[in-house]
């Protein structure tokens, strides 16, 4: 996984055409005024944060974010947007998507087929704070964008589900054509479970081809950057999803056995178990500082059999039980 995020040229354009201050938008952000100067433009988590929120102040329009995440022609996708419409479904391209977004940045798309529906949430894996909401509308309107130019229609979700309360609901609403759910527990984009199987009449084996190899070489050497340890503790995080994953299930996804897995972590003075704990500890504060998720809830999506374990758990971490922890974050925050 790559520790920073790529910001696109196309972005950059965009900004510029919607008649946004550039300048101003760097300055506000309190990032480098020849940031945008450079071939290959990378930031950290926070600085993307930071450069998000400055777009939002210094554009002031209630759709910016919806403006930059469409895009009003398929030629204009970067490599994995590209092979995200050469798929065969709306559910192959966003798996696409979320898989090579290994390559680019320390960013997951979650997704879930339950009750009928199909929700895609993103998730910031280094974050230290909440995302911006315009970040939220951009992802969400790139999806969107996508899957009306991959299935030639005009779909829309069932619903778009946001944490914060939104001054630009009414905005979201013309936008997604769907009702919008304020005050949520998670920022998600709710289609209807058939969706998935959609087919895409961009889809296009031939060019897939040819950028799948280019991708899968950028994945190999995004992944050879980081440390053994960091890629399972990675592998563990992506499957703890309310059970505990096994080790066998970690080591098909790293495409080696158990035995070599088991004997790679020993060689670097660590076990399966202990990189586990890591991973729901990580996840665990996560959870507490920016999701309104009940303990329970926490406890059962790190893998826990009742919130009692997980209480030990944290308090063992951190010396405080997750309750008092999550108080005193909050208190900090506000002060």
């Amino acid at each position: 996984m790559s520790k920073h995020f790529r910001v696109p040229n196309r972005i950059i354009a965009k900004l510029k055409e919607s008649g946004v201050r550039v300048p101003e938008v760097l300055r506000r952000a309190g990032l480098p005024a020849g940031l945008f100067d450079q071939t290959k433009v990378l930031v950290t988590t926070e600085e993307l944060f930071a450069l998000w929120r400055g777009i939002g102040e210094v554009s002031r329009d209630p759709a910016i974010g919806l403006l930059l995440g469409t895009e009003s022609r398929p030629e204009k996708y970067d490599p994995v947007g590209l092979a995200a419409l050469s798929a065969e479904s709306f559910g192959e391209a966003v798996r696409q998507v979320g898989r090579y977004k290994e390559t680019t940045c320390p960013e997951e798309i979650l997704t879930e087929t339950s009750d009928g529906e199909w929700s895609i949430q993103f998730r910031w894996l280094l974050a230290e704070e909440p995302e911006p909401e315009i970040l939220v509308d951009f992802c969400f309107a790139w999806v969107l964008s996508l899957a009306r130019h991959g299935t030639g229609e005009r779909i829309s979700p069932v619903r778009v589900e946001v944490v914060q309360r939104r001054a630009n609901a009414k905005v979201l609403e013309r936008h997604f054509g769907c009702e919008v759910v304020m005050g949520a527990s998670r920022n998600a984009l709710v289609f209807r479970a058939e969706d998935v199987e959609r087919r895409f009449v961009t889809r296009n084996a031939d060019l897939l081809a040819m950028l799948a190899p280019q991708l899968d070489e950028e994945l190999k050497r995004q992944r050879g950057q980081e440390s053994f340890p960091e890629q399972v503790r990675a592998a563990i995080q992506r499957r703890l999803t309310g059970r505990r994953p096994k080790m066998l299930e970690v080591a098909r996804e790293l495409r080696m056995s158990a035995r070599t897995l088991q004997r790679r972590l020993q060689e670097s003075g660590r076990s399966f178990q202990q990189m586990l704990e890591e991973a729901r500890h990580e996840l665990a504060r996560h959870y507490l500082a920016y999701s309104p998720l009940e303990l329970n809830e926490t406890a059962y999506l790190l893998g826990y059999e009742d919130s009692s374990s997980f209480v030990r758990a944290f308090r063992g971490w951190e010396g405080v039980p997750p309750a008092h922890w999550r108080e005193a974050r909050r208190e900090r925050m506000a002060s």
